[in-house]
């Protein structure tokens, strides 16, 4: 067989085909396959509650024992996806302060974690700021009963308070911590999701979820009030909002085990009492996972 020689101009003309072809299918958004010792992605998660998976098993044992830190927290769920390198500092009861102060003996500030190698940084806050979340559900559980969940009692006695904090106080706070971030990690992308529905848009499940009927929209609209200040403290801060509202929508506390993806204050399916369930963190990580485009 009679073989033939390429010569050398001919060799650096069919290099530089290759190279055109390749960097079209970049330009395409076709992914060309990492190498085999391409280092895998940096993520810090931060945040509260939400971020940490309080209530659902298996708990992370390494982790600060106030913080009730799950390992299938929606920061999981991502890393098992991606293969991500995985720093998780999110802690139950965190609020923006929390990014700068401790929140107990044995828990440093969470930026702390935050480095200029940091490539991904994820999380949910703002809900405890001022203990907004914590005295809606407190103060309108208590107003509930005062009717044995009728009407609208907790509307009546706070009305636009919860909102009118979250606006003044809660909304800054989050630009600020936001701000912070980038600023520690200026080439990572930082992403906040917003909370998914604990409350339905109207009806409601009392006592399950123990709100009056009436307070049923009220709950949803301060839920609805911080959702939206979590997507303009995005906007403000230069990071990504991963919107929660839509998603989340027909998957609220008052829906069957195996469609909510946020449990009820009344139930014996889960210890997230309020919280996300694992069916909603895995949710969480699909749609943070979508909005950032990793696999």
């Amino acid at each position: 067989m009679t073989r033939t020689l390429l010569n050398a101009p001919t060799v650096r003309r069919g290099v530089a085909a290759l190279a055109a072809v390749t960097g079209l299918i970049a330009v395409a958004g076709v992914a060309v396959p990492a190498s085999a010792d391409t280092a895998p992605l940096a993520y810090v998660a931060m945040g509260d509650s939400y971020s940490s998976g309080a209530g659902d098993l298996p708990l992370d044992l390494t982790a600060p024992p106030t913080c009730v830190r799950s390992t299938a927290n929606y920061a999981n769920d991502i890393t098992r996806a991606t293969g991500a390198s995985l720093t998780d500092v999110t802690c139950s009861g965190a609020t923006t302060a929390n990014f700068t102060t401790s929140q107990g003996i044995g828990i440093a500030p969470q930026l702390d974690a935050v480095t200029s190698a940091a490539q991904l940084v994820t999380m949910t806050i703002g809900g405890n700021d001022s203990n907004v979340f914590a005295n809606v559900m407190n103060d309108c559980t208590v107003a509930s009963a005062t009717t044995l969940g009728q009407g609208n009692p907790c509307e009546q006695q706070y009305g636009s308070s919860f909102a009118d904090t979250i606006n003044s106080t809660t909304y800054p706070a989050i630009v600020q911590a936001l701000k912070a971030v980038k600023a520690k990690a200026p080439h990572a992308r930082v992403a906040i999701l917003g909370y998914p529905w604990i409350a339905p848009a109207a009806g409601g499940c009392y006592p399950t979820l123990p709100i009056a009927v009436g307070d049923i929209p009220y709950v949803h609209g301060i839920q609805a009030t911080l959702n939206d200040a979590v997507r303009r403290a995005a906007g403000a801060a230069g990071a990504i909002y991963v919107d929660m509202s839509g998603p989340s929508n027909g998957h609220d506390a008052c829906e069957a085990p195996g469609v909510r993806w946020v449990e009820p204050v009344v139930t014996t399916n889960s210890l997230s009492l309020g919280h996300p369930n694992v069916l909603g963190e895995s949710e969480m990580a699909a749609q943070a996972r979508s909005v950032l485009h990793l696999p």
